[in-house]
């Protein structure tokens, strides 16, 4: 029932009273109302974590699909999701602007409030010295809209005994070192292949203790760290300040990979093709990503290779929400 202040006070008798009793009174519920007010805005407040990540991008090879039909489309649907930058790719050849020329695609990502810092790039160039120029124009056209870095993103297919270990050490440095005069620098992105021993040691190992941090940074996929029953934050911890990027991509609970590796067709080259989106499978980012922050993460890149939720473009909503409530633990 709503009873208004004049019957209260004419059925309570406090009507008559002297204007002094009232003012006080008045002001008794006034700064009572006022201090509830308070506590339950502080109690509130208290509950609400404010996310961690303020900027977070996608690796574009996600919705590469969804790319080839329709490049500006796309592009502006993920800025719409929250993204605020996109990682491109190429795995043959210098094409990482979805076919515009360098400015022009660096023009449009910034008429959607999008923006560009990093693309993989043909692995051929670590490899090949026949390709420099190619590689020395790519890298001239990354420098001219000021991106960051270029990643070698797979080696599996090269990487055999200690010597090509060693082989693709001295072939991230000579491309650092290219990268470097324009201002950018040269990075790996790990797969599985590089946690599996070589005579005793793990090529990623070599790859960082042997490379030049001053020449090449990494790219630290905690998938596929997981996924190889590495420890992510032990890495991290080991190798302060040489993963610059992080690509936060989640994994199905240890039950679902096996149901999926013992009913599905595995390409070797990429086995335990189980991701899903983010807060789905088992990684514990929260936790993950506030120690890549503390020792040296620079940019946090969504990436999902496996859609059973929906389309690979509503798994990029899916996920662009994760990251935009995500708090470091």
């Amino acid at each position: 029932m709503k009873v208004n202040r004049r019957e209260f006070l004419r059925n309570t008798g406090l009507a008559a009273a002297t204007p002094l009793l009232l003012s006080e009174l008045v002001a008794c519920t006034s700064s009572s109302k006022s201090d509830e007010n308070k506590a339950d805005f502080t109690a509130t407040a208290a509950t609400v974590v404010a996310p961690s990540i303020n900027e977070f991008g996608i690796q574009l090879w996600t919705v590469k699909e969804d790319v080839a039909k329709d490049t500006k489309g796309t592009l502006k649907t993920l800025s719409d999701y929250g993204y605020k930058f996109i990682e491109s790719f190429s795995h043959e050849g210098p094409e990482i602007f979805c076919g515009m020329k360098p400015k022009e695609f660096k023009a449009y990502l910034e008429s959607i409030g999008l923006t560009i810092y990093s693309s993989h790039c043909d692995p051929i160039y670590t490899f090949d010295l026949k390709r420099e120029d190619e590689f020395k124009k790519l890298v001239d056209d990354a420098a001219s809209i000021s991106m960051t870095h270029l990643f070698n993103p797979y080696m599996g297919d090269k990487i055999k005994t200690l010597d090509d270990v060693k082989k693709a050490t001295e072939g991230l440095n000579r491309c650092g070192e290219i990268c470097k005069k324009a201002g950018l620098k040269y990075g790996y992105h790990n797969h599985h292949y590089a946690f599996q021993k070589i005579d005793g040691k793990y090529p990623e190992d070599i790859f960082l203790t042997e490379s030049n941090p001053d020449l090449v940074d990494f790219e630290m996929d905690i998938y596929w760290l997981t996924a190889t029953g590495q420890d992510p934050i032990a890495r991290l911890k080991k190798y302060p300040n040489r993963f610059r990027y992080c690509h936060v991509k989640d994994i199905y609970p240890e039950a679902k990979v096996k149901e999926i590796t013992a009913t599905e067709k595995i390409n070797p080259q990429f086995p335990y093709n189980a991701s899903c989106n983010l807060g789905t499978g088992r990684i514990d980012f929260a936790k993950i990503l506030k120690v890549a922050a503390d020792n040296g993460a620079q940019h946090f890149v969504v990436e999902q290779g496996r859609f059973d939720a929906g389309p690979p473009i509503q798994a990029a909503k899916a996920d662009a929400d994760y990251m935009k409530k995500l708090a470091f633990a």
